[in-house]
């Protein structure tokens, strides 16, 4: 019997630490390799972890609502053979400069194809996707590229790629290779698991705690505890308006081109498409381009130092039906026209909604817009996403008496407008730079060409 350590694998980029939300195995029950053993959640998304071998659960080193950090041991199991044991088979008698010629000649052998194996070693950590141990371990010894790995279509939960999918990838890969003859074949150890030690967490720099005011309770009030999301967000929030010196410019918009066009255009988007137009991309195609005529609004504070973003990264606040507030971010939203635009949207808006995000779903923005005219909303003063400079937030599109100038004079007319209201870092924004952005973000919006394909 053997044990081996369950450790927290690496979940996406800057992800250095999880939450454990729910044990879906106790200790004596059996599992299989790749099977999910607990239930995790990092700042906003939650996550299944694998495990790699078969076994019994033994031990389990941390509970319900405890923090891991990324490589740290969370549980062992029992194995029936040690993954790295040598197999023994009988021999027959032979004298003894035969046996130590074949020791020599096997422990020759294991060191070149260990020597082969080291030469074909990746780093499967750069990958953007989430790979099981098990799976990191078969692609190891098959000498997969992470080009490769990152090309096997996942049959697991949110397209990950299992055992059984990397395995029947290395059969095809072996049927379609040029075939060759292998007169002698020893086991090839499998690879030491290193102990990797878990990351220091940094220590946060000292806060002046404000001074709470006395709660007072009546019969009748009933107290309710916040769940994990709703204390990240509140922490999140709090921090934010004690590192950034918010500062609001608000504009009116007249959209009445871009409404009549959507009207026109939307049920033949869906039709050749397979997707629904709403105002959320288009308003978002806009922002990418005032983003690129203003990059210092696309910019990070570290410190005393400004990160000027090379990728335009942009966040879409979503509202969860539990009532919380998760940020999906569509990536390079500059590249995208709006058919992309649009299907970014609603992929990451209908997969916020099922509860299926992935921890990189909701790394690197670098700009944040929010849909406040959702529920009625005319306009909001929102709280910048850290460690972003800037948000918006869309208001709710009325029909409004408004003044229409023509040549032949001016005159009353009813138009569709919304309200952009821009928050933005005052330590580094100043009231030029963010009001000449949302004033931009307005001019693509009114010339909205009302003759254009999708």
């Amino acid at each position: 019997m053997a044990k081996f350590e369950l450790k927290l694998p690496k979940m996406g980029e800057s992800v250095a630490e999880a939450t454990i939300t729910n044990w879906l195995k106790n200790v004596g029950d059996t599992i299989n390799a790749d099977e999910a053993v607990l239930e995790i959640a990092t700042d906003k998304v939650d996550s299944e972890v694998p495990s790699e071998v078969s076994g019994i659960l033994t031990e389990i080193l941390f509970q319900v609502d405890d923090v891991v950090q990324v490589g740290q041991t969370i549980a062992y199991i029992e194995t029936e053979v040690n993954a790295g044991a040598a197999v023994v088979q009988e021999i027959a008698p032979a004298s003894v400069a035969d046996v130590t010629k074949s020791f020599d000649s096997a422990r020759e052998m294991v060191a070149s194809v260990v020597v082969e194996k080291d030469a074909v070693s990746h780093d499967y950590s750069a990958s953007d996707k989430f790979f099981s141990p098990l799976v990191k371990n078969i692609a190891q010894q098959e000498g997969i590229s992470i080009g490769e790995l990152n090309s096997i279509s996942g049959s697991g939960k949110e397209g990950r790629v299992t055992k059984e999918d990397i395995l029947n990838f290395v059969e095809s890969r072996k049927s379609n290779s040029v075939a060759k003859d292998i007169s002698v074949s020893a086991p090839v150890p499998a690879p030491i698991q290193e102990v990797v030690a878990p990351k220091a967490t940094p220590q946060p720099a000292a806060k002046i705690e404000p001074t709470k005011a006395p709660v007072s309770l009546n019969g009748g009030d009933e107290v309710i505890e916040m769940d994990r999301m709703r204390k990240l967000i509140s922490g999140y929030m709090v921090a934010s308006v004690q590192t950034s010196a918010h500062v609001q410019s608000f504009i009116e918009v007249d959209v009445t081109n871009i409404v009549k066009w959507r009207e026109k255009v939307k049920a033949g988007f869906e039709k050749r498409e397979g997707e629904k137009l709403t105002f959320t991309p288009i308003m978002m195609e806009a922002v990418a381009k005032a983003l690129k005529d203003f990059p210092m609004m696309n910019i990070s504070v570290d410190g005393d130092t400004i990160i000027k973003r090379k990728n335009i990264n942009l966040g879409m606040a979503a509202a969860l039906p539990n009532g919380n507030l998760i940020v999906p971010v569509i990536k390079n939203a500059d590249q995208l026209n709006l058919v992309g635009m649009a299907k970014a949207v609603n992929d990451l808006g209908g997969r916020a909604k099922a509860g299926k995000l992935k921890p990189d779903d909701t790394q690197a923005g670098t700009y944040t817009v929010t849909n406040v005219g959702t529920f009625g909303s005319v306009f909001g003063t929102p709280i910048i996403n850290q460690p972003q400079v800037g948000i918006l937030a869309l208001g709710a599109i009325r029909k409004v008496p408004a003044v229409i100038e023509t040549p032949e004079g001016d005159f009353i007319g009813i138009r569709q407008k919304m309200f952009l209201s821009h928050s933005y870092d005052h330590r580094v924004v100043d009231g030029a730079l963010g009001g000449s952005f949302v004033k931009r973000v307005a001019e693509y919006l009114e010339a909205f060409d009302v003759d254009r394909d999708y």
